[in-house]
C-alpha cells in the first residue's frame, strides 16, 4: 500500500514540476498576452471607431514597407500579406511585434560592434586561398564569398577528423578537454543534465579551479526545460564564466525569435569541435527518444580552430561590451600536416547577409556529378527548391536523407510536402529507418563538404545564429562519403506513392507552408 502512495506522490510531484516549469509558465503567459491583445482590439473598436482606421492605416504602411524590402524572401512577404488581408486592423501591430526578421536594435548594434572589432583578427595565410584557386577554381569562388561576407578566411595546416555520430565525437571531446592548458570555450544550443554534460561539466569545473579561462554560453530557450533557472550563476560560482543567451521573457517581442543554435567547443585556440551534437544524452544515445539518434561533427586541430575561438569571443564581447578581451593572448596554433583546406564560418540574423543559405546555394549550383545532403528538417524557400530541382534536371545525382522517426511530427508533415516536387524533378529522397537523422552534412562532388549546425529551414537560414565548416578536398571527404553510404544502407527510398496525403493532408501542409515563414 505504501508503495502505491509513493508512486502517486512521485507522479504528483512530476506533474506539479511540469505545470510550474519555466517552459509552461512562459507559454501560458504568452498565450494570455495574445488573447488579451485580440480582446483589447475588439473591445476598443466598440468604443472608438477611429481605432479601426488607425489600425488599418498602420497595416497599409507596414504592407508597403514589407513590399519595399528587396532582401526579404517572397514566401515571407506572401505570408504577411495574407495575414494583413485576413486581419487588416491587427496585422500592422502584429508585424511590428513579430514581423521584422532582424533582432531588436540594441542587440543588433551590440553584435555589430563586437563583430567589427574581431573581424580584422580573422586572418590567415593568403597562400591557402591561392592553393584552393589552383586546385579547385569553382570552390575558390565560394571561398572568396565566405571570406568577404562572413568574414571568414580559408586555412591550411589544419587536421580534420569527421565523426559519423555523437558517441565518437564525445569520446574525443573528453581527452581534448582534459589536455587544456590555457582556455576552454563552450557554446551550445542545448545543455541537458545527464551523463554527457555531467562529465564535461566536471572537467570544466576542475580546469576553472586550476586557473584556466573557462567560458560557457547556452541558449536560454534551448535549455528552458532542461536546466535550472539561473544555471549560469551556478557555473559562475564554480569559477566558470557563463551566460544564457537571449533570456526568455513572457513578452511578445521579435528578439525572442532569434536563438543561438551554434555548437562550438574550442580548447586552447588549437582544437575545435562543431557539428549537430548538443550537450545532452540523446545526442550520444545514452537516452533514447526517437530511435537511434544519428548525428555528425568535425574536429579541427590547427590554425582554423582559432577562427572558431574568434567567433565565440565576438559573441561573448557582444554580451559583455565593456570587457576587454585580448584575442592575442591565445597561444598560436602550430600548423599540422594535412591535405585538406578548412573554412570555418558563422552566420547571424543581424548582418543582412544570409551567408549559410548562400553557401548552400553555391554548393547546389557548383555540383556537377553528385550532391548528398543530410538534414533533419526540409522547409525550403523558392530559391533553394528551384536550385535543387534544377540541379537534378541537369543531371546531378541529388540525394536528400531525412529522418525515419521525426522528433516533431507536424514539422515532418511540412517536410514531406516538398517531396513530390523534388521527386518529379529527379531528386532522390531517403528515410533513415533506425531513427532520427539530426546531421547537417553536405557533400558536393567529393570535392567540397559542409559540416555544421545549419538546418534546411527558415529558422536556421534566417533567424538563428549558426556556424559551419567548409572542407575543401582531402581524405576526410572519403570518410564523409563512407558515412553517406552507411546511412543509405539503412534507409528506405521515398517514392511519389509515399507522398499521397489526401485532401485534408494537402490542406494541412498548405497551411503549414503559409505559417512557416512567420515562425
Amino acid at each position: 500500500m505504501s508503495g502505491h502512495k509513493g508512486t502517486w506522490r512521485h507522479v504528483v510531484r512530476k506533474l506539479l514540476s511540469l505545470i510550474f516549469s519555466r517552459l509552461v509558465v512562459t507559454g501560458v503567459l504568452l498565450l494570455l498576452q495574445i488573447v488579451w491583445l485580440f480582446i483589447l482590439f475588439y473591445r476598443l473598436s466598440d468604443y472608438a471607431v477611429w481605432i479601426n482606421g488607425v489600425g488599418l492605416a498602420l497595416s497599409v504602411i507596414m504592407c508597403l514597407a514589407l513590399i519595399r524590402q528587396d532582401s526579404t524572401v517572397p514566401e515571407f512577404k506572401i505570408s504577411w500579406l495574407i495575414l494583413f488581408t485576413v486581419m487588416p486592423v491587427q496585422g500592422g501591430l502584429l508585424y511590428l511585434l513579430w514581423g521584422d526578421k532582424r533582432p531588436a536594435i540594441r542587440l543588433r548594434h551590440r553584435i555589430e560592434r563586437a563583430e567589427a572589432r574581431f573581424a580584422p583578427l580573422r586572418t590567415a595565410d593568403p597562400a591557402a586561398q591561392e592553393t584552393l584557386e589552383h586546385r579547385d577554381p569553382r570552390a575558390a569562388e565560394t571561398a572568396r564569398y565566405v571570406r568577404d561576407f562572413a568574414p571568414a578566411p580559408v586555412f591550411d595546416g589544419t587536421a580534420v577528423r569527421y565523426y559519423p555520430n555523437g558517441e565518437s565525437m564525445f569520446a574525443d571531446m573528453l581527452p581534448a578537454l582534459q589536455g587544456a592548458e590555457h582556455s576552454i570555450y563552450v557554446e551550445s544550443f542545448i545543455i541537458g543534465m545527464g551523463e554527457m554534460w555531467g562529465q564535461i561539466h566536471e572537467i570544466l569545473r576542475q580546469k576553472a579551479a586550476a586557473g584556466l579561462d573557462v567560458r560557457v554560453v547556452y541558449d536560454d530557450a534551448g535549455c528552458l526545460s532542461l536546466l535550472p533557472h539561473n544555471y549560469d550563476e551556478t557555473l559562475q560560482a564554480e569559477g566558470i564564466r557563463a551566460f544564457s543567451f537571449n533570456r526568455c521573457v513572457p513578452l511578445l517581442n521579435l528578439v525572442m525569435n532569434n536563438r543561438d543554435h551554434r555548437k562550438i567547443m574550442v580548447i586552447d585556440g588549437r582544437i575545435a569541435f562543431t557539428g549537430g551534437v548538443n550537450l545532452a544524452d540523446e545526442y550520444i544515445n545514452k537516452l533514447v527518444r526517437f530511435g537511434y539518434w544519428k548525428d555528425s561533427g568535425v574536429r579541427l586541430e590547427g590554425p582554423a580552430a582559432r577562427s572558431f575561438a574568434n567567433i565565440f569571443l565576438a559573441f561573448w564581447q557582444a554580451h559583455y561590451p565593456r570587457e576587454v578581451i585580448d584575442f592575442a593572448t591565445l597561444p598560436p596554433a602550430a600548423p599540422v600536416a594535412t591535405d585538406c583546406l578548412v573554412q570555418p564560418f558563422a552566420d547571424s540574423p543581424v548582418d543582412r547577409e544570409t551567408v549559410a543559405k548562400n553557401v548552400y546555394l553555391e554548393l547546389i549550383s557548383q555540383a556537377r556529378q553528385r550532391l548528398y545532403i543530410c538534414t533533419p528538417y526540409l522547409i525550403l524557400d523558392n530559391d533553394l527548391l528551384s536550385a535543387l530541382r534544377l540541379a537534378a534536371k541537369r543531371g546531378v545525382d541529388v540525394r536528400i536523407y531525412t529522418p525515419g522517426i521525426p522528433d516533431k511530427p507536424t514539422i515532418y508533415l511540412l517536410t514531406k510536402s516538398y517531396f513530390p516536387s523534388l521527386l518529379r524533378a529527379g531528386v532522390k529522397i531517403y528515410r533513415y529507418v533506425p531513427g532520427f537523422l539530426h546531421a547537417k552534412t553536405w557533400l558536393c562532388d567529393d570535392r567540397v563538404a559542409a559540416v555544421g549546425t545549419v538546418n534546411l529551414d527558415y529558422r536556421s537560414l534566417y533567424l538563428h545564429f549558426e556556424c559551419s565548416a567548409l572542407l575543401y578536398g582531402g581524405k576526410v571527404l572519403e570518410d564523409i562519403r563512407a558515412d553517406f553510404a552507411a546511412i543509405e544502407a539503412e534507409c528506405e527510398p521515398v517514392g511519389l506513392e509515399d507522398c499521397r496525403t489526401g485532401f485534408l493532408g494537402t490542406l494541412h501542409s498548405a497551411i503549414l507552408r503559409l505559417l512557416a515563414p512567420l515562425c
